[in-house]
C-alpha cells in the first residue's frame, strides 16, 4: 500500500493492545511514521525496537518510541493506555481509574496539538470517549471511540461460520455499549443484500446464541489467555487507515449523540462515517422498536456511570 508522505500516528499505551495496533499498522504500511508512548518508557523502547527489527520485511516506515511532544504534528493519536480488564471484571468496573488516566493523556495531547484526530480505545471505551471529548474541547467527530467495531467483527465472523460465507460478505452490526448492554442490530443484518432472516439455514435460536457468544467473547478470551488484543489491534489499524485515506468507511463507533435516536450527551456506538478529520457524520438508520429501546437502555446505563465519575 502506498502511504501518504509525512503521515504520522502516535499510539499512547504500549501494552498488549497498543503494541498489537502498532504491529498491524506497520505491516499494512498505513502511515510513514509510527510513535509509541508509554508511562513505562523502557516498555515503549522495547516494543519499538522489536518492531524495527522487522522493517526489512515491510514497506518503508519510521517506527520509534517517543513522548507527548511527538503529538504536535501527528495526524492521529490513539489512546490505548489504562488498566486492563481482569477475569471477573466488567469494562465498566474500570471507569473511575481509567477516567483519570485518559483525562490526563488528553490534557497532554491538547497542549501540543489542536489538529490531531483522537481515537479512544481504553475501556470502558464509551465512557472514556466521553471523558476525552469533554477534556479536548475539539469539534464534534475529531474525538471518537473504537466502540463496537470489534464486537461487530466478532458477530460477523460467528455468523459467517453459521452460513458458510466469508465474514466480509456478512453485513451485521452490534450497537450500543461496548459491553454487557450491547445489542445486535438484526433488522439491518444481511448477506448480499438479502436479510439474514430470509437466508436458507437461518435459525433464530442459533443467532441468539451467536449474539451471546459475541457479547461474552472478551470474558472467555481473558479467562483463557489473560487479555484480548490481536483483533482490536487490527480494528484500530482499519480505523486509522480510514482517517488517513479519507475512506469514508461506515462502521459502528462510539460517538457523542446530541439528539440522534432521542439520545443526548452520551457516547455510544451507532453507524458512523469515518474519514479525514475523524467521524464526518452519524449515519441514521431506522431501528426496530425493540432495538431502539435496547439502545436507549444501554445509553441510560452509560450515563449513570458517567455521572458517577464526578462524585
Amino acid at each position: 500500500m502506498q502511504t501518504y508522505d509525512n503521515s504520522k500516528v502516535v499510539i499512547v499505551g504500549a501494552g498488549f493492545v497498543g503494541s498489537s495496533a502498532a504491529y498491524a499498522t506497520m505491516i499494512q504500511g498505513i502511515c510513514s511514521e509510527l510513535v509509541l508512548i508509554d508511562v513505562n518508557k523502557e516498555k515503549a523502547l522495547g516494543e519499538a525496537m522489536d518492531l524495527t527489527h522487522g522493517l526489512s520485511f515491510v514497506d518503508p516506515i519510521c517506527v520509534h518510541a517517543g513522548d507527548y511532544d511527538d503529538c504536535k504534528d501527528a495526524d492521529v493519536v490513539v489512546i490505548t493506555a489504562g488498566l486492563a480488564q481482569k477475569p471477573g471484571q466488567t469494562r465498566l468496573d474500570l471507569a473511575v481509574a481509567n477516567a483519570k488516566i485518559v483525562g490526563g493523556i488528553v490534557e497532554e495531547i491538547i497542549k501540543r496539538t489542536k489538529e490531531a484526530v483522537i481515537l479512544v480505545v481504553s475501556n470502558p471505551v464509551d465512557v472514556m470517549t466521553y471523558v476525552a471529548i469533554q477534556k479536548a474541547g475539539y469539534p464534534a467527530g475529531q474525538v471518537f471511540g473504537s466502540g463496537t467495531a470489534l464486537d461487530s467483527s466478532r458477530f460477523r465472523f460467528l455468523l459467517s461460520e453459521m452460513f458458510g460465507v466469508s465474514p466480509r460478505s456478512v453485513h451485521a452490526s452490534i450497537l450500543g455499549e461496548h459491553g454487557d448492554s450491547e445489542l445486535m442490530c438484526l433488522s439491518h443484518a444481511n448477506i448480499a443484500g438479502e436479510p439474514l432472516t430470509n437466508m436458507p439455514g437461518y435459525n433464530a435460536k442459533k443467532v441468539e446464541e451467536i449474539y451471546s457468544k459475541t457479547k461474552n467473547a472478551a470474558y472467555e478470551i481473558i479467562q483463557k489467555k489473560g487479555a484480548t488484543y490481536y483483533a482490536i489491534g487490527l480494528g484500530i489499524a482499519d480505523i486509522v487507515r480510514a482517517v488517513l485515506y479519507n475512506e469514508k468507511l461506515v462502521m459502528p463507533l462510539s460517538v457523542l449523540l446530541q439528539g440522534e435516536y432521542d439520545l443526548h450527551d452520551v457516547c455510544i456506538s451507532v453507524p458512523a462515517l469515518v474519514g479525514s478529520g475523524g467521524v464526518q457524520k452519524i449515519v441514521p438508520i431506522q431501528l426496530a422498536s425493540d432495538e431502539l429501546e435496547k439502545l436507549q437502555a444501554s445509553a441510560t446505563q452509560l450515563k449513570t456511570v458517567i455521572a458517577s465519575l464526578g462524585k
